[in-house]
């Protein structure tokens, strides 16, 4: 922040008015005390003779109360900060006027004891006015001059936003919410240094320790509560690290629009939640192109009970569909999402279909019931070690229920077939990761053929809190005392929210493919930063109240059999481009000839059929070069050893 912001905040048209009121109210002090103090004295005395001096303390005082801040102040929100700055700038303006009088009057006809009488006279004008103003819009007088100090748990605020000023609005309106705001930290640099509400803003995140240390016993905040609904997971991880060390406790206001709400506990901070640690800014949607695409429509989900295509259910049902179908493989996850959509969405029609991918005579009877004109494809096996230990199921099911799945979109003319894949399919270094890139081949050769289907691939990386992944790991290993496992240091990992995975997956498949020429190519979902394991670890410890190493261990297990250090969204050889749509890039990998790939499909299906576990990793190959297989036992040698590059990737628990 640089002084200029600090000496000469920005001017408005309000801060005007009150700088006017207050050059006025100076010259009518001046005024009022002579009158006073010659009254007093049964003297005569004319105004006239007293316009030299008026003009002097009114100029000194109109530069005294500009740099003293008595504009960064709102009259709504006088306090007793205010009070003070009043009281300097007021005593301020005298000191150094006397000296400038007595070289332009020698201080003739100025009486010494008017000078403390225009002092509290000065004083009494300023903070009358603003105390008064207050009172009137508060409608009680009381507030305004209660001191700041009191039992209620002080906090600092981070962001000055309109969160911020409603919460410190609601906080000097009813003083038994129990918090009391003492400061206020903000990145934007235009903002530090000014009040809101009375309250500074004293610097940015990274001035959280010298502005804790610098404060009075008295003030010290025991809360820091985020305002700020923009705040990103990189920004709300540095601030957990840096509170950490001041034994600070950090929440987060709700939404605006639960803000607004009359209870008194949706205006309560709540809790930091890991969405938080590794959430984005939340981005603009079109819902016009996807309320297109679904309603009306019969719509077909395979996996409909996983973690991404129950989340698709979910909202392609506030959509309207003409026809639901839940395809399904898992009797009970099939049960459970079906009673959801009884109890949530009873008016949408909807079938519940047990069915199985790797089953092309079920599919097509499926097809010829319900006729989909939307499929959207989330039945995958996704757990990396697990198909490492079971290639040939990994292989049916990814690769050749999707074969068969978009051969049968193909013949009942659907109009759109949304293959869900994984950033493991990029460079894959496993049987899963390969076997989604295969399952993009497939979709990307059909897209370019000239059937009336269109279908459409996207791609991503780890769905926070899905079936198997790191946190609920980290979650229970918290709930049994510890310690937390992480395959490696460096292991980092992409990680996007389920709603907003599938915001964007509905997104990409109602994108003009045409307009974009998408035909072939895959849209990658923007995933962010990559996050840290090991930190990922260590702020979930510090969420529950712990320190790391000191009450919860963090174990480096070694990295799993096919796991990366790190994942990609892209191969390096391929450039990401925009699209119309924030946060869906679109790119072209590599396309393998139709008829060639039915070629190697055939016997890698062959393979896969007669258990030849030799005979599937060598067709994998073959269909993706780029697949370096690591055999079961050298990678402990990967864990040693990585990629010769610093590499993200993800951690013990979650594929």
């Amino acid at each position: 922040m640089g002084l200029r912001q600090i000496i000469f905040p920005r001017l408005n048209r309000r801060v005007m008015v009150v700088a006017l009121h207050d050059i006025v109210m100076a010259a009518l002090s001046y005024q009022a005390a002579l009158w006073l103090r010659y009254w007093l004295a049964d003297w005569r005395w004319s105004p006239l003779q007293a316009w030299e001096g008026m003009v002097v303390f009114t100029l000194v005082a109109a530069v005294v109360f500009r740099f003293s801040g008595l504009y960064r102040g709102i009259w709504h929100f006088a306090s007793m900060r205010d009070m003070l700055a009043i009281l300097r700038a007021s005593a301020l303006s005298l000191l150094l006027f006397l000296p400038l009088l007595f070289f332009v009057t020698r201080l003739e006809a100025y009486p010494r004891s008017a000078l403390i009488l225009q002092f509290f006279i000065l004083v009494a004008l300023l903070a009358g006015s603003r105390l008064l103003y207050r009172s009137w819009k508060e409608g009680s007088l009381t507030g305004a001059l209660i001191s700041g100090t009191d039992r209620r748990v002080p906090v600092l605020l981070v962001g000055s936003g309109l969160a911020a000023d409603a919460f410190i609005r609601e906080m000097e309106r009813n003083r038994q919410a129990g918090y009391r705001v003492v400061g206020i930290i903000d990145n934007s640099e235009g903002r530090q240094g000014r009040d809101l509400r009375g309250i500074r803003i004293l610097g940015g995140i990274e001035d959280l320790p010298s502005v804790v240390n610098g404060m009075h016993e008295g003030d010290r905040p025991r809360r820091i509560v985020i305002a700020d609904e923009r705040l990103g997971g990189a920004s709300i991880r540095r601030l957990l690290d840096l509170a950490a060390p001041l034994a600070i406790s950090v929440s987060r206001l709700p939404r605006m629009t639960e803000f607004r709400r009359e209870d008194e506990a949706a205006q309560q901070p709540r809790p930091i939640d890991v969405e938080d640690l590794l959430g984005r800014s939340q981005r603009v949607l079109d819902r016009t192109l996807v309320v297109q695409l679904i309603t009306g429509r019969r719509v077909l989900v395979t996996g409909a009970g996983g973690t991404i295509g129950s989340e698709l259910v979910r909202q392609i049902a506030e959509l309207k569909p003409a026809l639901l179908v839940l395809f399904e493989q898992s009797e009970h996850a099939l049960y459970q999402i079906d009673m959801e959509m009884a109890e949530r969405f009873s008016g949408v029609p909807r079938a519940a279909v047990l069915a199985d991918i790797r089953s092309p005579e079920r599919i097509e009877q499926v097809f010829r019931e319900f006729r989909p004109e939307i499929v959207l494809h989330a039945a995958a096996y996704k757990h990396v070690p697990l198909v490492e230990a079971n290639i040939e199921e990994g292989v049916l099911t990814n690769v050749i229920g999707t074969r068969q799945l978009a051969a049968a979109c193909q013949r009942h003319d659907v109009g759109t077939m949304v293959l869900i894949s994984t950033d493991k399919a990029v460079n894959p270094t496993n049987v899963m990761g390969a076997s989604k890139r295969v399952a993009e081949m497939i979709c990307q050769s059909l897209d370019l053929s000239s059937g009336l289907t269109r279908f459409v691939t996207v791609r991503f990386g780890n769905v926070l809190g899905s079936s198997g992944s790191v946190v609920p790991l980290f979650q229970r290993q918290l709930a049994a005392g510890g310690p937390l496992t992480v395959t490696h240091p460096e292991v980092t990992r992409f990680f996007m929210t389920t709603r907003e995975a599938v915001e964007l997956i509905l997104q990409a498949a109602a994108l003009p493919t045409a307009e974009l020429d998408a035909a072939g190519k895959i849209f990658v979902l923007d995933m962010g930063e990559p996050v840290r394991i090991r930190d990922l670890a260590y702020q979930m410890i510090r969420l529950a109240g712990m320190q790391p190493e000191r009450d919860i261990k963090v174990v480096f297990t070694g990295l799993r059999p096919g796991e990366k250090l790190y994942e990609e969204v892209l191969h390096r050889d391929e450039a990401l481009v925009p699209t119309p749509q924030e946060g869906v890039l679109l790119g072209a990998p590599r396309i393998i000839d139709h008829a060639e790939l039915e070629r190697s499909l055939d016997a890698l299906l062959e393979a896969a059929r007669s258990r030849d576990t030799a005979s599937v990793l060598t067709q994998l190959k073959t269909l993706v070069p780029e697949f370096q297989h690591a055999p079961r036992g050298q990678d402990k040698a990967a864990d040693a050893g990585g990629s010769g590059r610093p590499e993200p990737a993800k951690a013990s628990a979650a594929e």
